[in-house]
């Protein structure tokens, strides 16, 4: 089988799990993207960690099209971790969410392939891919691990958080959980025809939903007590996968 392609967001810069890594840089037709490959309990898996390996990239300066051109190249179907804030009350922090739509807020970032003489019209009505999804709620239920199936993600700029009343839009647009990478980096998976799905732990209340201001301590303390079990979710993947 191709490998698994895993990409690392905040809380996730390294893959320790992984066994017999090798590093790579792959340029693509988009620039450079940094690629680790090894194998997860025998199931051979790609990383990318999307911030850069010392987090250094903020969410608007990654080169989503390189990452994902790149992973396209070596695996089957992608999952991508990412942190997130809660904004209903049914996905507090450390909850997991395994989310079925998305609402776009970015602007200004490199969002797709098209060129000029090639323009890509993709059906964008489910975003995340249905077999991938079910991929990780299986291997949630077989460790035993609560995640919430579906939700909305909202995908603002960033590095900034949001205002209360931000947040307070998106709850009325339906977002029910809000981060800041995950566009265009499904859209571009589907651009190319990638299954793509998001793992996604709540590290916090979204602006005006919990403490009058949310700071980063709590943020790393809930990112330290619940990405344990999204590498044991994404252990379990790879098993499933791998048999």
């Amino acid at each position: 089988m191709r490998p698994l392609g895993v990409i690392g967001g905040t809380g996730l810069d390294s893959f320790e799990d992984l066994s017999d890594v090798r590093a790579e840089t792959l340029l693509t037709p988009y620039g450079e993207a940094s690629l680790q490959f090894g194998e997860l309990v025998g199931t051979p898996v790609v990383f990318v960690p999307r911030h850069g390996h010392a987090h250094s990239l903020a969410p608007h300066e990654i080169n989503y099209r390189a990452n994902i051109w790149a992973l396209k190249q070596s695996v089957e179907s992608v999952v991508a971790v990412a942190a997130v804030g809660g904004i209903g009350e049914d996905a507090p922090p450390r909850s997991i969410v395994v989310p079925g739509q998305i609402v776009d807020y970015t602007w200004g970032r490199d969002h797709t392939y098209s060129e000029p003489g090639k323009v890509l019209h993709i059906d964008f009505t489910h975003p995340y891919d249905a077999m991938i999804r079910d991929h990780l709620l299986a291997a949630a239920a077989g460790e035993g691990i609560r995640v919430i199936d579906g939700g909305v993600y909202g995908a603002t700029q960033g590095p900034r958080l949001e205002t209360a009343a931000e947040i307070d839009r998106m709850d009325r647009d339906g977002c029910t959980i809000v981060g800041m990478t995950g566009m265009p980096e499904a859209s571009l998976a589907r651009e190319l025809e990638l299954p793509y799905a998001c793992c996604a732990l709540v590290v916090n209340e979204a602006a005006g939903r919990g403490p009058e201001v949310i700071t980063m301590e709590d943020i790393l303390g809930h990112l330290q007590a619940g990405m344990g079990n999204v590498r044991q979710i994404l252990r379990q993947l790879a098993l499933n996968l791998g048999s």
